[in-house]
């Protein structure tokens, strides 16, 4: 196999950044006008229930294709099996939060609020690990974290002092952070169940969800909502939440395959400039006039979120670093392997 050029791994990592963007961004943008646009639909578990059925439509779909062209395209087996449903099932309880608060969140916000709304997503993580796994964080990593809420706090003062302040958006902003590190920390204990398969996953997390948003829809009378909705023939409502959908599935693929084609470190600070152009391009798509406080709020938090996970990449390497060294042999007199014989200290 001829190797790629320097040239060549830059357009690469280029194109997958921007589609990565491009997909996140456009998700945010199409969501918050299907539940406060000119044509809402004041049905958010509704727009989100219909959201994860595109999901398993794209799922199957996908899948159609792998067996038709199984050289160039590979999914999992879609077979429902009952006993993964029952083993996911606490894990989509907490997805449903997830999506759940997330969309009411970005329903009573303004997008350019949206990020430092659900900001305090790192520090949930710091907070349930020690609880939950029982792991402590370092002091520069807390640190990280202390600006993270202080630039949240002040942002939260700006907006109210602009008059565009939602305290249910805010509150439910703060829900669904912690309900995504509570996604992350439980995904790690379902993945057994799948395979460790990403899309397996989301397949029965879709359906779970999907199972358990009709309850939830009767209790708020959200099936009453829908069949009075105006515009429930017209096709542009549709396109737009069938859009939305296609673009919540494809937001799995396009976040795991940057981390893939860069880094860890490199996915949190791509999420993280991301963040700032959406903040940025908000502003202006809505001829919203902020004070230089506001900005500045924005930028502590985006501050704050890129310095952890740079602090937190610098810990793991420098444990994966005294790891690799624990392997070495202590005695001078033993044999150390050939180079192609020490798979343990070869770089990743």
């Amino acid at each position: 196999m001829v190797e790629p050029t320097l040239l060549q791994s830059y357009v690469k990592i280029f194109t997958v950044v921007s589609l990565y963007w491009f997909v996140s961004i456009t998700l945010v943008f199409v969501n918050k006008s299907l539940l406060s646009g000119a044509t809402k639909l004041e049905a958010p578990l509704f727009v989100t229930f219909f959201q994860c059925v595109v999901t398993i439509v794209a799922c199957y779909a996908i899948k159609a294709v792998s067996v038709k062209f199984p050289n160039k395209v590979s999914f999992p087996d879609l077979t429902l099996k009952i006993n993964i449903m029952k083993q996911v099932l606490p894990l989509s309880v907490i997805f449903v939060g997830m999506i759940t608060f997330n969309n009411l969140c970005l329903k009573h916000v303004g997008v350019s609020f949206y990020y430092i709304g659900r900001s305090l997503t790192t520090v949930f993580n710091v907070l349930l690990t020690f609880f939950i796994l029982d792991q402590k964080t370092s002091i520069p990593a807390v640190a990280c974290c202390g600006v993270i809420v202080g630039g949240f706090y002040l942002g939260v003062d700006q907006e109210d002092q602009s008059g565009t302040f939602s305290l249910s958006g805010t509150i439910f902003g703060i829900l669904a952070s912690l309900f995504v590190s509570l996604f992350s920390i439980y995904t790690k204990k379902v993945m057994p169940y799948v395979d460790g398969n990403i899309w397996m996953l989301t397949f029965y997390n879709n359906v779970n969800a999907c199972i358990l948003f009709i309850p939830l829809m009767i209790i708020t009378g959200e099936f009453y909502i829908v069949a009075e909705f105006d515009n429930l023939d017209d096709l542009g409502f549709w396109w737009m939440m069938s859009l939305g959908g296609l673009f919540g599935f494809a937001i799995g693929y396009v976040t795991g395959l940057q981390i893939k084609v860069t880094s860890p470190l490199t996915h949190n600070i791509s999420g993280t400039a991301k963040a700032a152009a959406q903040t940025v391009l908000a502003t202006y798509w809505y001829s919203e006039v902020k004070t230089v406080a506001w900005w500045f709020s924005n930028a502590v938090v985006l501050a704050g979120s890129g310095a952890y996970a740079m602090v937190r990449q610098k810990e793991m390497a420098a444990a994966k670093k005294q790891e690799k060294k624990s392997v070495l042999p202590t005695s001078s007199t033993e044999k150390v392997p050939k180079e192609d014989e020490k798979p343990l200290l070869s770089s990743s």
